[in-house]
């Protein structure tokens, strides 16, 4: 069997703060294979973003181990393994919607016929061909997360790392995004780490579902989906839908998600 994308074993990080030692990730041990689709869910402040962060090297265990691709975050870093999309666009307003998703490629120093090239098929691929000469303020919420996901796309690294994308959109609009974003995967064959509040996303976006607890952030739950991979919106009326999101609810409960 190929070995994990991601693979986490006995993996802990605590931050040292002016108050004390802050648990923030407790013994998380988990494998993420090549072409799933991994959403972790839990309540805020059980370490959902900080695992994602360890992942992309922007954080380091303090315990444990974890490698990407085989190899360490920052070799994996160093290697353009993934593209990481955050909670906000974060585009910059003074270039155009091509200039933001160029900018990484002019800095890992691509030639400006590949440039071209690479936002041109990005652009298609999140369905804003068209869109590349305006800037983020002409765009829709919706419309800008699109385009920092072409960013993240444009170097056409394997495994995508996302962190709340749709969270700040209203419910039509988020649906609307699920939707593409499973195009999108089955597109593309990324791996994908996505990180969300929401059952119902968890639920119809996941191969794979990874419930925590409150801090210290633990695994309480992994859910196998038998959902199929193509998932229409009114997948989410189904009875095998609702038991997965059921089981999802339960694992929350389990790890006293409710209590401060």
């Amino acid at each position: 069997m190929a070995e994990p994308v991601i693979k986490a074993e006995n993996l802990s990080l605590t931050f040292e703060t002016n108050d004390g030692p802050v648990h923030a990730l407790k013994d998380i041990s988990l494998a993420i294979n090549k072409g799933e689709f991994v959403s972790f869910i839990g309540p805020s402040g059980c370490g959902k973003t900080t695992f994602l962060r360890v992942m992309a090297d922007l954080e380091k265990p303090t315990a444990g181990t974890i490698t990407v691709n085989g190899v360490s975050p920052e070799a994996a870093r160093m290697a353009r393994a993934y593209g990481y999309v955050f909670q906000a666009a974060g585009l910059y307003p003074w270039r155009t919607i091509g200039g933001n998703i160029r900018l990484p490629l002019e800095i890992m120093g691509y030639d400006k016929a590949d440039q071209a090239e690479r936002v041109k098929r990005v652009l298609e691929l999140v369905d804003l061909a068209g869109f590349e000469k305006k800037f983020p303020w002409q765009l829709s919420g919706g419309m800008q997360q699109r385009a920092s996901i072409a960013r993240a796309l444009a170097f056409d690294a394997d495994i995508l790392l996302m962190d709340e994308p749709f969270g700040a959109l209203d419910e039509i609009v988020r649906d609307h995004l699920n939707e593409q974003l499973l195009k999108l995967w089955a597109k593309t064959n990324k791996t994908i780490a996505f990180v969300t509040h929401s059952i119902p996303e968890a639920v119809y976006l996941s191969t794979k579902i990874v419930v925590m607890s409150p801090r210290p952030g633990r695994i309480t739950d992994v859910i196998d989906s038998p959902l199929p991979r193509e998932r229409p919106l009114d997948i989410r009326d189904t009875p095998e839908f609702l038991e997965i999101a059921h089981r999802v609810r339960d694992g929350l409960r389990a790890g006293h998600a409710y209590d401060d």
